[in-house]
């Protein structure tokens, strides 16, 4: 498939659709930034995409939780269209506050079933950084599946993050278990070195290190990193000292992994 087309989920509080959109622009597909109430009004909007985004912000302003407003919406209004998505080989990211929304829809991790969203199942969650602090700061990822589309095996990526609710907890000891011997932390922070540690190493104190979390598809995934503001290498902080700016910036890569995706398998 040539044309590629992906959808970017505006919601009131949102502030980075016009980053995201850019982004996947530039990694080859056609985008369009649609409100929750049009896509609530016509879930056969839906069908058009190949790409379905929730990009960061502070959705209804993170009333009641981060995410959690905007979850709501789309388990009650949107939850037969949006498994159908997934069911249909199409790619779901969402990006901080997004990631927030498919933590608390029950889309990543899905241990509980690919695509079945719930309010009540939810097996992990996102909480307050364990600095008690919002983290505006740039952090080291490994990948931790071969399985996810959006991430290059073994390409290790640098990108900020600013957030409040970003310490990923699972509700217990067996469940992060699945998580991380089942492939399913798609990332985790690291330092220049490639090894787990502590703050700011660990910007937000979450358990195993873990930055993104994928599904058993590996085409849908989430992450509190911001990719979006790393797609050129003028963004980076240390640009002008850097010795290799040939190849794409680290940011691009999930974009446009998600993009030669679909253009392969549809």
């Amino acid at each position: 498939m040539d044309n590629v087309k992906a959808i970017v989920l505006r919601a009131a509080g949102i502030n980075c659709d016009l980053e995201t959109e850019h982004a996947l622009e530039l990694a080859g597909a056609q985008v369009e930034r649609v409100h929750i109430n049009r896509v609530i009004d016509d879930p056969a909007v839906l069908d058009g995409y190949q790409i379905l985004v929730f990009p960061g912000g502070f959705s209804y302003g993170d009333d009641v939780a981060a995410g959690k407003v905007l979850a709501n919406q789309i388990v009650h209004h949107l939850s037969d269209i949006l498994h159908k998505f997934i069911e249909d080989g199409k790619l779901v990211l969402g990006i901080c506050n997004g990631f927030q929304v498919m933590i608390k829809t029950g889309i990543v991790p899905g241990l509980n079933g690919v695509g079945k969203l719930s309010l009540t199942d939810q097996v992990v969650t996102l909480t307050d950084n364990d600095s008690g602090v919002f983290e505006d700061r740039w952090v080291h990822l490994e990948p931790g599946t071969e399985r996810c589309v959006f991430l290059t095996p073994g390409k290790r990526l640098y990108l900020p993050v600013a957030h409040g609710e970003g310490k990923i907890v699972a509700k217990d000891v067996d469940t992060l278990e699945k998580i991380t011997s089942g492939g399913f932390a798609a990332f985790r922070y690291v330092d220049t070195d490639g090894k787990q540690g502590p703050f700011p190493v660990n910007p937000n104190g979450s358990q195993d290190s873990i930055a993104a979390l994928t599904d058993s598809t590996g085409r849908a995934m989430g992450l509190m990193p911001h990719p979006e503001r790393f797609v050129r290498w003028t963004q980076h902080p240390h640009w002008t000292r850097l010795k290799d700016r040939d190849g794409m910036a680290d940011g691009m890569t999930i974009f446009t992994n998600a993009v030669n995706y679909v253009k392969e398998n549809f």
